[in-house]
């Protein structure tokens, strides 16, 4: 038996500048991080041929066009030999649709399984970039390449997104305090509400690729805030990420009519009143979960608690992708 376990990440900033019809003209920038909590994927060689798939469904097939998970399917794809006798089982700590990015860390879980079955050593820039080529040149997603890439690399990282496609991945350099301070002030809670990116994302993407002002704007204004929060966080000013994280957040709302809602801004407020610095829903928006960076955190856990809300504790992940039994 192989598994595997893929990191989910939360975006600390300049979200939204990983799509290809910003940065093909612009060059994005955000700062994510991995955290512990993961999408495991299994793989074995049953005692029949055929292709057994289990995750929220159940699959036995005979051929790879007959699967009915796309990403499995496009992963399969890519190693035609070892489909011919494959089960693959899936399990997640956190379901999809939270904004933690669980598509990316789903498909790079899948191919660096199906890697190691192979027999094969990848980068995790390699690994990357197929999990890239999968969701958004085959499968046809309206989406960008930070999940795959933080799910991939792992840590607190910075990606610059160039012009030619290319990706430049450099850890964020933390003194030790400042590392510990930032994963102890920042809290998630979840809003009770899973939904798919996709519609936020296909509308910033064509209006991006219809050079809509006002989209080109906001993302530029975005970017800029990650490249600020970057230097915060550098020199130790956490003070100054918090507030940067409010000032993405009233960016951010600006981009959509669905990034956010009265309930979700109801419990945003409620977050800021009990004393957190600043804070923004995770992901492309609409529900999932939010995160609030706070140093006085007693009185926020209090209140989001009776509110309704459940905070999930994490700590960050700093190995990426990884094979855990082989």
């Amino acid at each position: 038996m192989i598994t595997t376990r893929s990191p989910l990440r939360i975006s600390l900033g300049g979200g939204g500048t990983d799509l290809a019809s910003y940065y093909r003209d612009h060059e994005g920038f955000l700062i994510a991080a991995a955290i512990d909590k993961y999408v495991y994927v299994s793989v074995i060689k049953p005692f029949q041929p055929g292709i057994y798939l289990k995750y929220s469904e159940i699959e036995h097939v005979d051929g790879i066009d007959q699967v009915r998970h796309r990403i499995i399917r496009e992963a399969l794809k890519l190693f035609p030999g070892e489909a011919r006798q494959i089960e693959i089982t899936t399990l997640a700590d956190i379901p999809a649709g939270t904004g933690l990015g669980s598509s990316g860390s789903f498909t790079t879980a899948v191919l660096r399984a199906m890697h190691a079955q192979s027999r094969n050593i990848i980068h995790p820039r390699e690994l990357a970039e197929q999990a890239c080529h999968v969701e958004i040149d085959l499968l046809r997603e309206p989406i960008g390449k930070q999940d795959q890439y933080i799910a991939a690399f792992g840590g607190i990282t910075c990606f610059t997104f160039r012009r030619d496609g290319t990706v430049d991945a450099q850890p964020l350099m933390l003194g030790e305090d400042t590392r510990n301070a930032l994963a102890d002030n920042l809290l998630i809670f979840f809003t009770g509400f899973a939904r798919s990116a996709s519609e936020i994302l296909r509308d910033q993407d064509t209006r991006t690729r219809q050079n809509d002002g006002s989209m080109i704007d906001n993302l530029h204004y975005v970017k800029d805030i990650g490249l600020r929060s970057k230097a915060a966080l550098e020199q130790g000013d956490l003070i100054a990420f918090g507030k940067l994280m409010h000032e993405h957040w009233l960016h951010k709302r600006r981009r959509s009519n669905g990034m956010s809602n009265d309930q979700i801004d109801q419990w945003y407020n409620l977050g800021m009143d009990a004393g957190a610095i600043g804070g923004k829903l995770i992901g492309a928006g609409g529900g999932g979960f939010l995160m609030f960076y706070a140093e006085e955190k007693v009185r926020l856990r209090h209140v989001m608690r009776e509110a309704g809300l459940t905070e999930v504790r994490f700590h960050m992940d700093f190995e990426g992708t990884k094979v855990l039994v082989q």
